[in-house]
């Protein structure tokens, strides 16, 4: 008889207790519910929380936001009536709606209504205040009986925790609105499905297991610590970030579950940055070792280096991952530089390359009209040049192969064009020593020096046709063998007759010389004239018989030599006495 008392008081606890439980459930329901529409309506809506109270038999209803959120107020209260109107069964419910700033005591606007199946038919406007001020008539929302739901893992964390269950047993809630909470339910699809999910009723081992592995990532990373390793690492942080977010929104910890889940998905992200650095790395090594063939690749291996140098200088110094990646960061440093210094080089070699072949096209513009000696030696001299800035680029540069193809082409322009060089330089030294030995001739034809005259005459005529018929020369050369032909002819002539002449005069000295000169004589190229002496003619004169006998032998042999001479030299000869007198008259018979 007295132990009923208790076990009914104690059942009817139980049963206060099971009340409490599903009012809490149920307005976790009815907050997730308005805050997937907040989402839907409003492009800010991922970083506000929605928090459920009943007090004093009303619906109240606190929407919170980061400070540096826009919004329009209207528009958010708008959506949250609009929502609760479409789902409300009851004939008559009020309501109130807060909004305020995440950390800030009092809310800057306040909406009250009253809700019924007709729709909304009472909307009461409360002021709306700057953020941060005391407002609304020192209205001070209570939050211990809200439940908070939040929108998003990164909105910053609110000072008001949810109510205990533990807490001290608050107002019956009226039949009204338990009624509403069960409609809600309903439109849920059922409430055993949510209590079973992780961590609603039972101890919650994922959030557990989660904090315990960021506490031990210091532990797990260490300075010499391997990529294989790291991705060990990342994945548990994956997984775990993973398992966080099965933690439904009506559970105690998913706030907490969404706070970690977003630091170890952070952290997760930056060890991805590692290896991605890492494997960049490795890229850019097997560059380095299998060669490098193009400037593009050069430019491709700088910018794996950069990126990953970017992957690395986004960790700062109190993170587990600092230690790690610091001397790698130095390495990549170092190695970016060498990759710009080559890549400065290569560009170096590859525009002296472009320069070549510039000069190239110069050369065979400057050879396709070269004529002169001159014009030949630009183009020998240009292509000289262009064959020395390919010869030095080296092996290993990207443009050594087009530089080695576009030398064999270059060289043999190169020959062709020393070749015609040298052979215009022959000639053009052939016709100048014609040229010269022309003159030569010339002034000692002025001297009568025949036998040099004639022997600069054929030299010049030599040089004249030694000239070849392709040299620029040749046709300057041609106009001259004719005239050295002659001129070479008459001094051969003239040489000749020279020769003849000196012997003639030898053999005149020869007749005309004596104990007493017979004769004086003279010639040119068509007479002889012989001028006996006075003295000869004296002596014939006063001599005695016997003495003209002799003269007149003398004379007649006197005779007899001159008809030689003029025979040989093919000359007349012509005598005359002292007086002037011609006595005596040869013409050569020939």
């Amino acid at each position: 008889m007295d132990k009923q008392p208790d076990h009914q008081n104690n059942q009817e606890y139980s049963d206060y207790y099971r009340q409490i439980v599903v009012q809490q459930e149920d307005l976790q329901f009815l907050a997730q519910i308005l805050l997937e529409n907040l989402r839907a309506e409003i492009p800010s809506g991922q970083f506000f929380q929605i928090k459920c109270a009943i007090q004093n038999d009303q619906l109240m209803i606190l929407t919170q936001h980061p400070e540096n959120i826009c919004h329009d107020p209207e528009t958010t209260f708008a959506v949250l009536a609009e929502t609760l109107q479409s789902m409300t069964e009851h004939p008559e419910q009020k309501v109130k709606m807060f909004l305020r700033v995440i950390g800030v005591k009092y809310p800057y606007a306040h909406r009250s209504l009253t809700l019924s199946k007709r729709g909304v038919e009472e909307f009461v406007s409360g002021g709306v205040c700057e953020w941060g001020r005391k407002g609304m008539g020192g209205e001070k929302v209570v939050e211990r009986d809200y439940i908070v739901v939040n929108s998003s893992s990164t909105s910053p964390a609110s000072p008001a925790s949810p109510a205990s269950p533990a807490a001290p047993a608050p107002p019956a809630p009226s039949a009204s609105l338990l009624r509403a909470a069960l409609v809600i339910i309903t439109l849920l699809s059922g409430g055993g499905y949510f209590l079973t999910r992780p961590c609603v009723i039972f101890e919650c081992r994922e959030l557990q297991m989660a904090t315990q592995l960021q506490r031990s990532l210091r532990q797990m990373i260490q300075a010499d610590s391997s990529k294989s390793e790291l991705v060990k690492v990342q994945q548990q942080f994956e997984t775990t970030s993973t398992s966080l977010n099965t933690i439904p929104s009506w559970s105690n910890s998913y706030q907490k579950a969404q706070q970690l889940s977003t630091s170890l998905k952070s952290d997760s992200e930056t060890i991805k940055h590692v290896l991605k650095a890492f494997e960049l790395e490795s890229l850019a090594q097997q560059k380095n070792k299998n060669g490098v063939n193009s400037l593009e690749e050069l430019q491709q291996k700088q910018q794996k280096w950069r990126r990953a140098i970017t992957y690395l200088e986004v960790i700062r110094s109190n993170s587990p991952l600092y230690k790690l990646v610091q001397p790698k960061l130095s390495l990549y440093r170092v190695k970016l530089q060498l990759s710009l210094t080559q890549l400065r080089k290569e560009q170096k070699w590859l525009k002296k390359l472009e320069a070549a072949k510039a000069v190239a096209k110069v050369a065979a513009k400057r050879q396709a009209s070269a004529k002169s000696l001159p014009d030949w030696q630009k183009v020998q001299f240009t292509w000289q040049v262009v064959v020395n800035a390919l010869t030095v680029i080296p092996q290993t540069s990207p443009g050594y192969s087009e530089a080695q193809t576009l030398l064999l082409e270059y060289k043999l322009s190169l020959s062709i064009a020393r070749d015609r060089a040298t052979k215009e330089l022959l000639a053009a030294k052939t016709y100048d020593q014609a040229i010269n030995a022309a003159n030569v001739a010339k002034n000692y034809e002025h001297q009568n020096q025949w036998e040099a005259t004639v022997g600069h005459w054929h030299q010049a005529l030599n040089n004249v046709k030694q000239i070849p018929q392709d040299s620029f020369y040749y046709s300057m050369a041609q106009p001259l063998v004719e005239p050295y032909s002659s001129a070479l002819k008459q001094a051969e002539a003239k040489l000749q007759f020279a020769k003849i002449a000196q012997q003639t005069r030898t053999d005149l000295e020869k007749t005309c010389s004596g104990e007493i000169r017979v004769c004086n004589f003279t010639m040119d190229n068509q007479v002889i004239t012989v001028v006996i002496t006075p003295a000869y003619e004296n002596t014939v004169v006063e001599s005695d018989f016997n003495t003209l006998a002799s003269v007149q032998n003398h004379l007649q042999t006197l005779r007899q030599a001159l008809e030689a001479i003029s025979e040989n030299a093919n000359l007349a000869v012509m005598v005359f006495n002292s007086q002037g007198q011609q006595v005596y008259v040869h013409l050569p018979r020939g």
